[in-house]
């Protein structure tokens, strides 16, 4: 699909828990394209859709060590080689539950809370290098990650869809427009917002 559009991508393995994989795949990048002028930082996992005091040690650390350890690593290596070179655009995932609360979700949404004041933080320090910072808040959308959270929740499926006015799931083409346009030019006096796309889910909470 990628060449098909006239571009050129390359696959990088990686585990983004992993500070070493993360430098791996920045500095693959640069070998390959020479610099970054545009991040995606968009690796996440929900959880089991426990309530916390039933989860174990073992998934909030892979839950943390994936959604957060693995977005600051990824901002630590791509923003220097951003600011190194006059800027760049980064766009960060947080979502629906890093703007309210939600139950079943508590680490997930600890991790997406804190993915939105490490947007606006960058912006504080970095803005004035070059850098624009600025996150998503995605609602449900039919991704295969949202599928099978909801195949082991299916209660949650229903509660979710009969929440949004819109009385529907979002889907990734919808989501990657909005990225689109917040990574580009058109986007350029944007800076440290986190944007929602949930069919106005958390509106009306």
């Amino acid at each position: 699909m990628v060449k098909k559009a006239g571009a050129e991508a390359i696959f990088i393995q990686a585990d983004v828990s992993k500070e070493a994989d993360v430098k791996n795949y920045v500095n693959k990048t640069l070998e390959q394209f020479g610099a970054i002028d545009y991040f995606f930082n968009n690796a996440g996992i929900s959880g089991s859709g426990k309530y916390f005091l039933e989860s174990d040690v073992a998934e909030i650390e892979r839950i943390v060590g994936i959604n957060l350890l693995g977005a600051l690593y990824g901002v630590r290596y791509v923003a220097e080689v951003m600011v190194k070179n006059g800027g760049g655009s980064i766009v960060n995932t947080s979502s629906s539950a890093g703007v309210i609360g939600q139950d079943s979700v508590v680490t997930y949404a600890a991790t997406k809370h804190a993915i939105v004041g490490m947007t606006k933080s960058l912006v504080a320090e970095y803005a004035k290098d070059g850098l624009r910072v600025n996150a998503i808040a995605p609602g449900p959308t039919e991704t295969k990650m949202v599928a099978e959270f909801y195949a082991a929740n299916p209660k949650m499926k229903e509660n979710a869809t009969g929440g949004i006015p819109q009385k529907r799931l979002g889907t990734p083409e919808e989501v990657a427009e909005l990225v689109t346009f917040l990574l580009t030019s058109k986007a350029q006096y944007i800076n440290g917002e986190v944007i929602r796309i949930d069919g106005g889910f958390t509106n009306t909470k």
